[in-house]
C-alpha cells in the first residue's frame, strides 16, 4: 500500500485529515502513530472550524519538524530550515489545491468545492514526499 493509500485508509477509520496525513509517515519520523494521531486531533476540521488551515496541509507541516528539528530545546538550531522546509509545504499545497484554508477548499462560502477532503489528503501525502523526502 503506498502512502497516499494508506493515508485514505487511515481518514476512513476516522481519523481526521491531519492525522490520516501525519500518521501515514509515522513510522518514518521515528514516532509511534498514538501519540501522532493524538498531536494531530486539533488540527482537523481547518483547526476545528474550517475557518483556518487545511487539516492535511496542517499534518505535512507537522512532519516538517518531526523530521527535520534537532530536539535541542535549549539551544534550537533548526528553527530556519525547517520554516523554510514549511514555506514550501504550504507553497506547494496551495498550488495543488487553490488554497490552503478549509473553508475556502469546501466551498462553504461560495458553494463550490475546490478540493474534497480525500483529495487535500493526497496532495498533502504528495508535497510530503516532494519537499521532505519521505
Amino acid at each position: 500500500m503506498d502512502k497516499k493509500e494508506k493515508a485514505i485508509a487511515l481518514h476512513d477509520k476516522k481519523f481526521n485529515c491531519c492525522q490520516a496525513v501525519a500518521c501515514a509517515f509515522a513510522s518514518e519520523v521515528g514516532m509511534d502513530e498514538k501519540t501522532v494521531f493524538q498531536a494531530g486531533e486539533g488540527f482537523g476540521l481547518g483547526m476545528g472550524g474550517m475557518d483556518a488551515t487545511c487539516g492535511a496541509l496542517s499534518g505535512a507541516v507537522m512532519l516538517a519538524g518531526l523530521k527535520n528539528s534537532d530536539g535541542a530545546i535549549d539551544a534550537p538550531g533548526t528553527k530556519q530550515d525547517t520554516y523554510k522546509l514549511s514555506r514550501e509545504l504550504v507553497t506547494r499545497f496551495k498550488e495543488k489545491t487553490g488554497s490552503t484554508v478549509c473553508r475556502e477548499l469546501k466551498g462553504v462560502d461560495t458553494g463550490t468545492v475546490l478540493c474534497s477532503c480525500p483529495d487535500c489528503i493526497r496532495c498533502g501525502v504528495e508535497v510530503v514526499q516532494e519537499v521532505l523526502g519521505l
